[in-house]
Protein backbone atom coordinates (compact mmCIF):
# COMPACT_ATOMS: atom_id res chain seq x y z
CA UNK A 1 0.00 0.00 0.00
CA UNK A 2 1.33 3.60 -0.82
CA UNK A 3 1.92 6.63 1.58
CA UNK A 4 -1.64 7.66 2.66
CA UNK A 5 -1.70 11.63 2.79
CA UNK A 6 -4.20 12.67 5.37
CA UNK A 7 -3.83 16.42 6.55
CA UNK A 8 -5.03 16.40 9.85
CA UNK A 9 -5.55 19.88 10.05
CA UNK A 10 -9.33 18.78 8.58
CA UNK A 11 -9.80 16.43 11.46
CA UNK A 12 -10.63 18.64 14.43
CA UNK A 13 -13.93 19.01 16.13
CA UNK A 14 -15.14 20.87 19.56
CA UNK A 15 -15.54 18.06 22.05
CA UNK A 16 -18.69 19.13 24.02
CA UNK A 17 -16.99 16.91 26.70
CA UNK A 18 -13.65 15.88 27.70
CA UNK A 19 -12.35 12.26 26.74
CA UNK A 20 -12.67 9.57 29.53
CA UNK A 21 -9.99 7.54 30.64
CA UNK A 22 -11.10 4.01 31.31
CA UNK A 23 -9.35 1.60 33.28
CA UNK A 24 -10.03 -2.26 32.87
CA UNK A 25 -10.24 -4.65 36.09
CA UNK A 26 -9.00 -8.09 34.98
CA UNK A 27 -9.35 -9.62 38.44
CA UNK A 28 -10.24 -13.64 38.38
CA UNK A 29 -12.16 -12.75 41.68
CA UNK A 30 -14.41 -9.90 42.82
CA UNK A 31 -12.41 -9.32 46.16
CA UNK A 32 -9.31 -8.36 43.50
CA UNK A 33 -11.67 -6.60 41.14
CA UNK A 34 -12.55 -4.27 43.92
CA UNK A 35 -9.35 -3.73 45.49
CA UNK A 36 -8.52 -2.84 41.80
CA UNK A 37 -11.57 -0.66 41.18
CA UNK A 38 -10.27 1.34 44.73
CA UNK A 39 -7.04 1.93 42.98
CA UNK A 40 -8.17 3.11 39.49
CA UNK A 41 -10.17 6.03 41.28
CA UNK A 42 -7.10 6.74 43.05
CA UNK A 43 -4.64 7.22 40.55
CA UNK A 44 -7.29 9.16 38.21
CA UNK A 45 -9.66 6.94 36.10
CA UNK A 46 -12.65 8.36 35.05
CA UNK A 47 -14.72 5.07 34.88
CA UNK A 48 -13.85 1.39 35.31
CA UNK A 49 -14.21 -1.78 32.52
CA UNK A 50 -15.49 -4.72 34.74
CA UNK A 51 -14.24 -7.80 32.76
CA UNK A 52 -16.67 -10.72 33.65
CA UNK A 53 -14.90 -12.85 31.27
CA UNK A 54 -11.90 -12.62 33.57
CA UNK A 55 -13.62 -14.22 36.70
CA UNK A 56 -13.83 -17.59 37.94
CA UNK A 57 -16.77 -19.33 39.27
CA UNK A 58 -18.90 -16.54 38.09
CA UNK A 59 -22.30 -16.03 39.78
CA UNK A 60 -24.35 -13.10 37.68
CA UNK A 61 -26.67 -11.99 40.40
CA UNK A 62 -24.85 -12.37 43.16
CA UNK A 63 -21.31 -10.97 42.30
CA UNK A 64 -22.88 -7.99 39.57
CA UNK A 65 -24.64 -6.81 42.50
CA UNK A 66 -21.67 -6.31 44.22
CA UNK A 67 -19.70 -5.15 41.84
CA UNK A 68 -21.40 -2.29 40.46
CA UNK A 69 -22.89 -1.13 43.66
CA UNK A 70 -19.31 -0.96 45.25
CA UNK A 71 -17.80 0.67 42.75
CA UNK A 72 -16.43 4.02 43.39
CA UNK A 73 -16.16 4.89 39.64
CA UNK A 74 -18.94 5.14 37.08
CA UNK A 75 -18.82 1.24 35.24
CA UNK A 76 -18.12 -0.38 31.82
CA UNK A 77 -19.69 -3.96 32.19
CA UNK A 78 -17.53 -6.57 28.93
CA UNK A 79 -18.22 -9.88 29.23
CA UNK A 80 -16.05 -10.66 26.19
CA UNK A 81 -16.24 -14.25 24.32
CA UNK A 82 -12.90 -16.10 22.78
CA UNK A 83 -14.37 -15.50 19.14
CA UNK A 84 -13.57 -11.63 19.83
CA UNK A 85 -10.27 -11.80 21.82
CA UNK A 86 -11.72 -12.21 25.09
CA UNK A 87 -12.00 -15.23 27.77
CA UNK A 88 -15.63 -16.53 27.76
CA UNK A 89 -16.58 -19.78 26.20
CA UNK A 90 -19.86 -21.06 27.48
CA UNK A 91 -22.96 -20.81 26.13
CA UNK A 92 -24.02 -17.38 24.29
CA UNK A 93 -27.51 -16.74 26.20
CA UNK A 94 -26.06 -16.91 29.47
CA UNK A 95 -23.65 -14.56 28.45
CA UNK A 96 -26.28 -11.81 27.14
CA UNK A 97 -28.85 -12.27 30.11
CA UNK A 98 -25.57 -11.42 32.14
CA UNK A 99 -24.89 -8.40 30.01
CA UNK A 100 -28.77 -7.69 30.62
CA UNK A 101 -28.75 -8.21 34.40
CA UNK A 102 -25.65 -5.75 34.43
CA UNK A 103 -28.10 -3.34 33.27
CA UNK A 104 -31.14 -3.53 35.56
CA UNK A 105 -28.29 -4.02 38.54
CA UNK A 106 -27.56 -0.07 37.45
CA UNK A 107 -24.39 -0.43 35.13
CA UNK A 108 -23.64 2.66 33.14
CA UNK A 109 -22.30 1.08 29.74
CA UNK A 110 -22.54 -2.24 28.19
CA UNK A 111 -20.06 -3.41 26.00
CA UNK A 112 -21.09 -6.06 23.29
CA UNK A 113 -20.15 -7.14 20.32
CA UNK A 114 -21.30 -6.10 16.94
CA UNK A 115 -21.80 -9.49 16.02
CA UNK A 116 -24.53 -10.06 18.28
CA UNK A 117 -25.71 -5.95 18.86
CA UNK A 118 -29.32 -6.75 17.06
CA UNK A 119 -30.03 -9.45 19.07
CA UNK A 120 -29.29 -8.03 22.15
CA UNK A 121 -30.46 -4.55 21.37
CA UNK A 122 -33.45 -5.81 20.29
CA UNK A 123 -33.77 -8.07 23.57
CA UNK A 124 -33.47 -4.98 26.19
CA UNK A 125 -35.83 -2.65 23.84
CA UNK A 126 -38.11 -0.71 26.31
CA UNK A 127 -35.82 -1.37 29.69
CA UNK A 128 -32.81 0.79 29.03
CA UNK A 129 -32.59 3.30 32.12
CA UNK A 130 -32.17 6.65 31.12
CA UNK A 131 -28.48 7.48 31.04
CA UNK A 132 -27.48 3.70 30.60
CA UNK A 133 -25.43 3.26 26.98
CA UNK A 134 -24.50 0.68 24.86
CA UNK A 135 -21.18 0.56 23.32
CA UNK A 136 -21.21 -1.93 20.12
CA UNK A 137 -17.80 -2.86 19.42
CA UNK A 138 -15.53 -4.65 16.80
CA UNK A 139 -12.14 -5.96 17.01
CA UNK A 140 -9.43 -6.61 14.34
CA UNK A 141 -6.51 -8.25 15.62
CA UNK A 142 -5.10 -8.65 12.04
CA UNK A 143 -4.53 -5.28 10.67
CA UNK A 144 -6.51 -1.60 10.12
CA UNK A 145 -8.54 -1.52 6.94
CA UNK A 146 -8.91 1.23 4.61
CA UNK A 147 -10.78 4.63 5.96
CA UNK A 148 -13.77 3.14 3.29
CA UNK A 149 -13.89 -0.16 5.35
CA UNK A 150 -14.05 1.57 8.57
CA UNK A 151 -17.09 3.71 7.99
CA UNK A 152 -18.71 1.04 6.52
CA UNK A 153 -18.40 -0.68 10.03
CA UNK A 154 -18.92 2.41 11.62
CA UNK A 155 -22.50 2.44 9.23
CA UNK A 156 -23.58 -1.53 10.56
CA UNK A 157 -22.53 -0.20 14.22
CA UNK A 158 -24.71 2.58 13.96
CA UNK A 159 -27.59 0.39 12.53
CA UNK A 160 -27.72 -1.38 15.49
CA UNK A 161 -29.26 1.18 17.68
CA UNK A 162 -25.56 1.23 19.49
CA UNK A 163 -25.43 4.74 21.60
CA UNK A 164 -21.32 4.62 21.27
CA UNK A 165 -18.92 2.66 18.64
CA UNK A 166 -16.02 0.89 19.13
CA UNK A 167 -14.21 0.46 16.61
CA UNK A 168 -10.36 -1.67 17.34
CA UNK A 169 -7.97 -2.25 15.07
CA UNK A 170 -3.96 -3.53 14.81
CA UNK A 171 -1.59 -0.98 13.85
CA UNK A 172 1.05 -2.50 11.41
CA UNK A 173 2.37 0.96 10.46
CA UNK A 174 1.77 4.33 12.78
CA UNK A 175 0.40 5.84 9.70
CA UNK A 176 -2.86 3.42 10.59
CA UNK A 177 -3.49 5.55 13.29
CA UNK A 178 -4.64 8.65 10.90
CA UNK A 179 -7.41 6.54 9.75
CA UNK A 180 -8.72 5.97 13.27
CA UNK A 181 -8.67 9.87 14.23
CA UNK A 182 -10.85 9.90 10.90
CA UNK A 183 -13.44 8.11 12.02
CA UNK A 184 -13.31 9.45 15.54
CA UNK A 185 -13.67 12.79 14.13
CA UNK A 186 -16.58 12.60 11.34
CA UNK A 187 -18.66 9.48 12.97
CA UNK A 188 -22.05 10.62 13.58
CA UNK A 189 -22.49 8.65 16.93
CA UNK A 190 -20.12 9.03 19.78
CA UNK A 191 -17.14 7.26 19.18
CA UNK A 192 -13.97 5.15 20.98
CA UNK A 193 -11.33 4.32 18.30
CA UNK A 194 -8.05 2.19 19.13
CA UNK A 195 -5.40 0.67 16.90
CA UNK A 196 -3.47 -1.58 19.21
CA UNK A 197 0.27 -2.15 19.64
CA UNK A 198 3.05 0.07 20.34
CA UNK A 199 2.66 1.61 16.96
CA UNK A 200 -0.66 2.43 17.46
CA UNK A 201 -0.01 4.12 20.81
CA UNK A 202 -0.95 7.70 19.20
CA UNK A 203 -4.61 6.42 18.86
CA UNK A 204 -4.92 6.32 22.68
CA UNK A 205 -3.03 9.15 23.47
CA UNK A 206 -4.70 12.06 21.04
CA UNK A 207 -8.16 10.56 21.69
CA UNK A 208 -8.62 13.98 23.02
CA UNK A 209 -7.45 15.95 19.79
CA UNK A 210 -9.49 13.88 17.34
CA UNK A 211 -12.69 13.62 19.74
CA UNK A 212 -12.52 9.93 20.84
CA UNK A 213 -15.18 8.93 23.45
CA UNK A 214 -12.55 7.76 25.77
CA UNK A 215 -9.14 5.67 25.86
CA UNK A 216 -8.50 3.15 28.43
CA UNK A 217 -5.18 3.05 30.45
CA UNK A 218 -4.01 0.35 32.74
CA UNK A 219 -3.64 0.19 36.31
CA UNK A 220 -0.09 -0.60 35.95
CA UNK A 221 2.20 -2.38 33.10
CA UNK A 222 1.78 -5.83 34.16
CA UNK A 223 -2.41 -5.45 33.96
CA UNK A 224 -3.02 -4.34 30.58
CA UNK A 225 -5.74 -5.62 28.85
CA UNK A 226 -4.74 -5.18 24.96
CA UNK A 227 -1.08 -4.37 23.41
CA UNK A 228 0.03 -1.21 23.26
CA UNK A 229 -1.90 -0.12 26.36
CA UNK A 230 -0.33 2.92 28.60
CA UNK A 231 -1.08 2.97 32.15
CA UNK A 232 -3.20 5.82 33.45
CA UNK A 233 -0.40 6.73 35.25
CA UNK A 234 1.84 7.27 31.81
CA UNK A 235 -1.24 8.86 30.29
CA UNK A 236 -2.13 11.85 33.13
CA UNK A 237 1.04 12.35 34.02
CA UNK A 238 3.90 11.96 31.52
CA UNK A 239 1.71 12.69 28.24
CA UNK A 240 -0.57 15.42 30.19
CA UNK A 241 -3.42 13.47 28.77
CA UNK A 242 -6.16 16.23 30.29
CA UNK A 243 -4.33 19.00 28.32
CA UNK A 244 -4.74 18.01 25.06
CA UNK A 245 -7.32 19.88 23.38
CA UNK A 246 -8.50 19.95 19.35
CA UNK A 247 -5.85 22.88 18.91
CA UNK A 248 -2.86 20.86 20.54
CA UNK A 249 0.43 21.09 18.81
CA UNK A 250 1.62 17.62 18.79
CA UNK A 251 5.19 16.52 19.14
CA UNK A 252 7.41 13.73 19.10
CA UNK A 253 10.56 11.29 18.76
CA UNK A 254 11.21 9.41 15.80
CA UNK A 255 12.91 6.32 16.07
CA UNK A 256 12.88 2.67 15.74
CA UNK A 257 12.88 1.44 18.84
CA UNK A 258 11.66 4.66 20.36
CA UNK A 259 10.39 3.25 23.63
CA UNK A 260 13.44 3.77 25.93
CA UNK A 261 13.37 7.64 25.16
CA UNK A 262 13.09 9.93 27.90
CA UNK A 263 12.28 13.00 25.83
CA UNK A 264 8.73 12.44 26.47
CA UNK A 265 9.53 12.85 30.07
CA UNK A 266 11.52 16.44 29.47
CA UNK A 267 9.63 18.05 26.92
CA UNK A 268 5.89 17.30 28.43
CA UNK A 269 7.34 18.50 31.90
CA UNK A 270 8.42 22.01 29.97
CA UNK A 271 5.85 22.57 27.89
CA UNK A 272 3.57 22.23 31.06
CA UNK A 273 5.62 24.40 32.92
CA UNK A 274 5.25 27.17 30.84
CA UNK A 275 1.34 26.52 30.09
CA UNK A 276 2.01 25.60 26.26
CA UNK A 277 -0.51 23.66 24.70
CA UNK A 278 1.62 20.94 22.85
CA UNK A 279 2.16 17.49 23.82
CA UNK A 280 5.56 15.03 22.98
CA UNK A 281 5.69 11.87 22.22
CA UNK A 282 7.25 8.50 21.48
CA UNK A 283 6.78 7.80 17.34
CA UNK A 284 7.43 4.06 16.55
CA UNK A 285 8.55 5.10 12.79
CA UNK A 286 9.09 2.27 9.71
CA UNK A 287 9.40 4.87 7.25
CA UNK A 288 9.84 8.38 7.62
CA UNK A 289 8.56 9.76 4.57
CA UNK A 290 5.22 8.09 4.92
CA UNK A 291 4.96 9.29 7.94
CA UNK A 292 5.85 12.93 6.96
CA UNK A 293 3.46 12.42 3.89
CA UNK A 294 0.56 10.95 6.26
CA UNK A 295 0.57 13.49 9.26
CA UNK A 296 1.01 16.61 7.05
CA UNK A 297 -0.51 19.63 9.04
CA UNK A 298 1.20 22.22 10.65
CA UNK A 299 -0.47 21.13 14.29
CA UNK A 300 0.77 17.23 13.54
CA UNK A 301 4.62 16.25 13.65
CA UNK A 302 5.05 20.13 14.65
CA UNK A 303 8.48 19.14 15.64
CA UNK A 304 10.61 16.08 15.97
CA UNK A 305 13.20 14.79 17.39
CA UNK A 306 14.78 12.05 14.85
CA UNK A 307 16.90 9.44 17.17
CA UNK A 308 18.28 5.42 15.39
CA UNK A 309 17.67 4.84 12.38
CA UNK A 310 16.08 7.62 10.96
CA UNK A 311 18.84 10.38 11.75
CA UNK A 312 19.96 10.16 7.88
CA UNK A 313 16.89 8.70 6.32
CA UNK A 314 15.31 11.91 7.64
CA UNK A 315 17.53 14.25 5.94
CA UNK A 316 15.76 13.19 2.05
CA UNK A 317 12.37 14.62 3.70
CA UNK A 318 13.33 18.23 4.49
CA UNK A 319 12.71 21.34 2.80
CA UNK A 320 15.84 23.24 4.17
CA UNK A 321 18.30 21.72 6.57
CA UNK A 322 20.88 23.97 8.31
CA UNK A 323 23.91 24.50 7.23
CA UNK A 324 25.81 22.54 9.97
CA UNK A 325 23.77 19.82 9.93
CA UNK A 326 23.89 19.37 5.93
CA UNK A 327 27.67 19.27 6.84
CA UNK A 328 27.37 16.56 9.06
CA UNK A 329 25.25 14.64 7.02
CA UNK A 330 22.88 13.45 9.75
CA UNK A 331 19.76 15.45 11.53
CA UNK A 332 18.19 14.88 15.16
CA UNK A 333 16.47 17.97 15.13
CA UNK A 334 13.02 19.04 12.94
CA UNK A 335 10.86 21.72 12.89
CA UNK A 336 7.83 22.46 11.14
CA UNK A 337 7.07 25.73 9.90
CA UNK A 338 3.60 27.44 9.79
CA UNK A 339 3.38 26.75 5.82
CA UNK A 340 4.21 22.72 6.58
CA UNK A 341 7.98 23.25 5.43
CA UNK A 342 10.11 21.15 7.29
CA UNK A 343 13.57 22.62 8.32
CA UNK A 344 16.27 20.26 10.07
CA UNK A 345 18.79 20.67 12.51
CA UNK A 346 21.87 18.67 14.24
CA UNK A 347 22.01 19.48 18.15
CA UNK A 348 23.98 16.15 18.82
CA UNK A 349 27.10 17.62 18.21
CA UNK A 350 26.10 20.60 20.37
CA UNK A 351 25.40 18.94 23.37
CA UNK A 352 27.80 16.23 23.35
CA UNK A 353 30.83 18.42 22.43
CA UNK A 354 30.39 20.51 25.29
CA UNK A 355 29.77 18.46 27.32
CA UNK A 356 33.30 16.30 26.58
CA UNK A 357 34.66 20.24 26.51
CA UNK A 358 33.40 20.50 30.26
CA UNK A 359 34.94 17.18 31.98
CA UNK A 360 38.11 17.66 29.78
CA UNK A 361 38.12 21.14 31.68
CA UNK A 362 37.67 19.62 34.78
CA UNK A 363 40.31 17.37 34.16
CA UNK A 364 43.06 20.68 33.68
CA UNK A 365 41.84 22.01 37.04
CA UNK A 366 41.67 25.57 37.67
CA UNK A 367 43.61 27.14 34.68
CA UNK A 368 42.64 25.67 31.21
CA UNK A 369 44.32 26.36 28.52
CA UNK A 370 43.27 29.08 25.99
CA UNK A 371 40.90 27.62 23.17
CA UNK A 372 38.95 24.06 23.49
CA UNK A 373 40.16 21.48 25.80
CA UNK A 374 39.79 19.27 22.90
CA UNK A 375 42.03 21.24 20.16
CA UNK A 376 45.05 18.73 19.53
CA UNK A 377 43.89 15.75 21.13
CA UNK A 378 43.28 12.44 19.39
CA UNK A 379 39.64 11.99 19.15
CA UNK A 380 38.18 7.97 18.93
CA UNK A 381 35.11 7.64 17.75
CA UNK A 382 33.09 4.59 17.72
CA UNK A 383 30.49 4.19 14.97
CA UNK A 384 30.53 6.23 11.89
CA UNK A 385 25.75 6.55 12.11
CA UNK A 386 23.99 10.03 13.07
CA UNK A 387 25.61 10.69 16.48
CA UNK A 388 29.07 9.23 15.17
CA UNK A 389 28.98 12.08 12.48
CA UNK A 390 28.01 14.48 14.51
CA UNK A 391 31.16 14.21 17.15
CA UNK A 392 33.55 13.48 14.59
CA UNK A 393 32.30 16.51 12.56
CA UNK A 394 32.47 18.38 16.41
CA UNK A 395 35.67 17.18 17.59
CA UNK A 396 37.17 18.50 14.71
CA UNK A 397 35.73 21.85 14.26
CA UNK A 398 37.21 22.29 17.70
CA UNK A 399 40.73 21.34 16.65
CA UNK A 400 40.74 17.62 17.89
CA UNK A 401 42.70 15.06 15.17
CA UNK A 402 39.69 12.35 14.86
CA UNK A 403 39.91 9.06 14.24
CA UNK A 404 36.84 7.11 13.31
CA UNK A 405 36.52 3.32 13.86
CA UNK A 406 33.12 1.63 12.49
CA UNK A 407 32.00 -2.63 11.80
CA UNK A 408 31.69 -1.72 7.67
CA UNK A 409 34.81 -0.14 7.14
CA UNK A 410 33.88 1.65 4.11
CA UNK A 411 31.78 4.04 6.24
CA UNK A 412 34.45 4.41 8.91
CA UNK A 413 36.49 5.72 5.86
CA UNK A 414 34.07 7.97 4.21
CA UNK A 415 33.22 9.87 7.24
CA UNK A 416 37.53 10.30 8.52
CA UNK A 417 37.71 11.60 5.15
CA UNK A 418 34.77 14.21 5.46
CA UNK A 419 36.60 15.62 8.82
CA UNK A 420 39.89 15.32 7.42
CA UNK A 421 40.29 12.45 10.11
CA UNK A 422 42.12 8.66 9.85
CA UNK A 423 39.87 5.71 9.60
CA UNK A 424 39.83 2.19 11.38
CA UNK A 425 38.02 -1.37 11.50
CA UNK A 426 36.31 -1.32 14.90
CA UNK A 427 37.75 -4.68 15.70
CA UNK A 428 41.05 -2.77 15.38
CA UNK A 429 40.37 -0.21 18.25
CA UNK A 430 41.63 -2.50 21.28
CA UNK A 431 44.96 -2.44 19.46
CA UNK A 432 45.28 0.92 18.51
CA UNK A 433 46.79 3.34 21.17
CA UNK A 434 49.44 5.52 19.17
CA UNK A 435 49.56 8.15 22.37
CA UNK A 436 48.53 8.34 26.28
CA UNK A 437 45.81 11.07 26.97
CA UNK A 438 43.67 10.10 24.10
CA UNK A 439 39.54 11.07 24.09
CA UNK A 440 36.73 8.60 23.38
CA UNK A 441 33.61 8.56 22.44
CA UNK A 442 31.28 5.32 21.88
CA UNK A 443 28.00 6.27 19.60
CA UNK A 444 27.07 2.35 18.54
CA UNK A 445 24.40 0.91 20.63
CA UNK A 446 26.86 -1.65 22.48
CA UNK A 447 25.80 -1.57 25.84
CA UNK A 448 22.17 -0.51 25.22
CA UNK A 449 19.41 -1.92 27.17
CA UNK A 450 18.30 -4.69 27.18
CA UNK A 451 22.12 -5.84 26.11
CA UNK A 452 24.00 -3.65 29.01
CA UNK A 453 26.84 -6.86 29.61
CA UNK A 454 28.16 -6.03 26.56
CA UNK A 455 30.85 -3.01 25.81
CA UNK A 456 32.26 -1.89 22.52
CA UNK A 457 36.10 -1.68 23.88
CA UNK A 458 37.68 -4.19 26.34
CA UNK A 459 38.66 -2.92 29.79
CA UNK A 460 42.27 -3.60 29.04
CA UNK A 461 42.58 -0.24 26.16
CA UNK A 462 40.74 2.17 28.08
CA UNK A 463 44.19 3.04 30.00
CA UNK A 464 45.22 5.03 27.07
CA UNK A 465 42.61 7.27 27.29
CA UNK A 466 41.69 10.17 29.88
CA UNK A 467 37.96 10.84 29.41
CA UNK A 468 35.27 8.34 27.62
CA UNK A 469 32.17 9.33 26.75
CA UNK A 470 28.96 7.07 25.94
CA UNK A 471 26.16 8.67 23.65
CA UNK A 472 23.88 5.97 25.65
CA UNK A 473 21.89 7.25 27.98
CA UNK A 474 19.67 3.58 29.21
CA UNK A 475 21.42 2.80 31.35
CA UNK A 476 23.03 5.95 32.10
CA UNK A 477 26.01 3.74 33.68
CA UNK A 478 27.02 1.82 30.85
CA UNK A 479 29.84 -1.50 31.35
CA UNK A 480 31.74 0.91 29.52
CA UNK A 481 31.60 4.40 31.28
CA UNK A 482 31.89 1.89 34.75
CA UNK A 483 34.99 0.06 32.92
CA UNK A 484 36.89 3.24 32.01
CA UNK A 485 36.40 4.82 35.50
CA UNK A 486 38.00 1.14 36.90
CA UNK A 487 40.77 2.27 34.38
CA UNK A 488 41.55 5.85 35.37
CA UNK A 489 39.08 7.87 32.84
CA UNK A 490 37.61 10.74 33.26
CA UNK A 491 33.76 9.77 32.09
CA UNK A 492 30.86 12.03 30.47
CA UNK A 493 27.51 10.32 30.55
CA UNK A 494 25.32 10.01 27.65
CA UNK A 495 22.15 11.58 29.90
CA UNK A 496 24.49 14.66 29.85
CA UNK A 497 24.52 14.82 25.83
CA UNK A 498 20.54 14.35 25.87
CA UNK A 499 19.80 16.84 28.32
CA UNK A 500 22.06 19.74 26.71
CA UNK A 501 20.63 18.91 23.21
CA UNK A 502 17.10 18.88 24.56
CA UNK A 503 18.19 22.50 25.50
CA UNK A 504 18.56 22.92 21.99
CA UNK A 505 16.17 21.08 20.49
CA UNK A 506 13.47 23.07 23.09
CA UNK A 507 14.34 25.89 21.72
CA UNK A 508 14.02 25.56 17.91
CA UNK A 509 11.08 23.73 18.70
CA UNK A 510 9.06 27.14 20.90
CA UNK A 511 11.59 29.92 20.36
CA UNK A 512 11.89 30.51 24.30
CA UNK A 513 14.95 29.33 26.40
CA UNK A 514 15.02 26.10 27.70
CA UNK A 515 13.85 25.18 31.38
CA UNK A 516 17.91 24.14 32.23
CA UNK A 517 17.18 22.94 35.75
CA UNK A 518 13.49 21.38 35.18
CA UNK A 519 15.44 18.94 32.55
CA UNK A 520 18.64 18.20 34.87
CA UNK A 521 16.16 17.76 37.80
CA UNK A 522 14.41 15.53 35.46
CA UNK A 523 16.75 13.46 34.13
CA UNK A 524 18.35 12.86 37.84
CA UNK A 525 15.82 11.52 38.80
CA UNK A 526 14.30 9.23 36.41
CA UNK A 527 17.92 8.14 34.71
Amino acid sequence: MGSLSVDTSNLQKSSSSATLVCTPVLGTTVNQMLVDMARAKEIGADLVEIRLDYLTNFNPRFHLQTLIKQCPLPTIVTYRPTWEGGRYEGDENRRQDALSLAMELGADYIDVELQVAHEFNSSIHGKKPDNFKVIVSSHNFHDTPSSEAIANLIARIQSTGADIAKIVTTASDITDCARIFQITVHSQIPTIGIALGERGLLSRLLSPKYGGYLTYGALDADTASAPGQTTVKDLLELYNFRLIKPDTKVYGIIGKPVGHSKSPLLFNAAFKSVGLNAVYMHFLVDDVEKFFNTYSSPDFASGCSCTIPHKEAALKCMDEVDHIAKKIGAINNIVRRPDGKLIAFNTDYIGAITAIEDGLLALEGAKPAPGSPLSGKLFVVLGAGGAGKSLAYGASQKGARVVVANRTFERAKELANKVGGKSLPLCEVENFHPEEGMVLANTTSVGMKPNMDQTPIPKHALKHYCLVFDAIYTPKDTRLLREAKEAGAAIVYGTEMLIRQGFEQYKNFTGLPAPEELFRQLMEKHA
